[in-house]
């Protein structure tokens, strides 16, 4: 790995070098998307080449599935997969309980179904997404297409009895066009500042007609990898109630992970 990463590069990088350590051969495992689940990628591409490594990869995304094979990992559908070992992914906020917002990517609907579809659920991060009460971060819902705006003011209407701070609701955009996901649909980003009672509002937010899957993810996520840049990565295990901390040294040679910087 090149010296000239960034710190928050460096933290993605050992985050996701202490995640892969979850990972044994004959896993079926699930591939999360975004920034810092392509550095996971990138460790198990390297696992697979130079270890022997043979795990099937269940991708979450086209372009995690687009990575996977090009570093050597065997792609296999959720389908042909029916149950996972493990899933591996990132997160854009995570609260003391482990509970998560995801969908900055615009891939939470397969994150979801490929994590609870998974014996447990890792996630990889750095200590900025480290929050007391979810809500900074837009919460994605990803809705259809079809009426999609009086889904959004179905939805504007619900936040008035939830127990948030904001209730700005806008459409992603990609260029002058609405954000497409993988299955075809728009996203609503949720600006609520903070959240008082996420599992309640998950259950609202998914009775709405129209709307496909929330960003929130409650009781799912088993343990946090949180890297650092100074090449420390902190295990938060929920389940086990515990706390660990690896070092990785940084290497002043070129190898794989040369291209992954986002």
């Amino acid at each position: 790995m090149s010296i000239d990463l960034s710190p928050i590069d460096k933290a993605k990088f050992v985050a996701a070098k202490r995640a892969a350590q979850y990972v044994e051969s004959g896993m079926k495992v699930g591939l999360g998307t975004g920034s810092t689940a392509s550095w996971l990628v990138k460790c198990l591409g390297e696992m697979v080449r130079d270890d022997g490594l043979k795990i099937q990869g269940v991708p979450t995304s086209s372009r995690t599935a687009a990575l996977a094979r090009e570093v050597g990992i065997e792609v296999i559908s959720l389908d042909e997969a029916k149950w996972l070992d493990i899933c591996i992914d990132g997160a854009d906020e995570f609260d003391p309980n482990l509970n998560l917002i995801k969908g900055g990517g615009g891939a939470h609907l397969q994150e979801k179904i490929v994590a609870t579809a998974s014996d447990q659920m890792i996630v990889i991060t750095d200590a900025s997404k480290s929050v007391e009460t979810l809500g900074a971060f837009p919460l994605p819902l990803e809705v259809i297409p079809f009426g999609w705006q009086t889904t959004k003011t179905i939805v504007e209407e619900a936040l008035v009895g939830m127990d948030v701070l904001g209730r700005n609701v806008s459409l992603r955009m990609n260029g002058d066009a609405p954000y497409v996901t993988d299955e075809g649909n728009h996203i609503l980003d949720l600006h609520l500042n903070r959240i008082g009672n996420a599992r309640q509002l998950s259950l609202v937010l998914n009775q709405i007609p129209g709307v496909v899957e929330n960003g929130l993810f409650i009781d799912i996520c088993d343990a946090v990898v949180i890297g650092y840049g100074d090449g420390r990565a902190e295990v938060r295990d929920i389940n086990n109630g515990t706390v660990d901390e690896t070092k990785f040294d940084f290497l002043a040679e070129d190898n794989i992970f040369g291209d992954v910087a986002e």
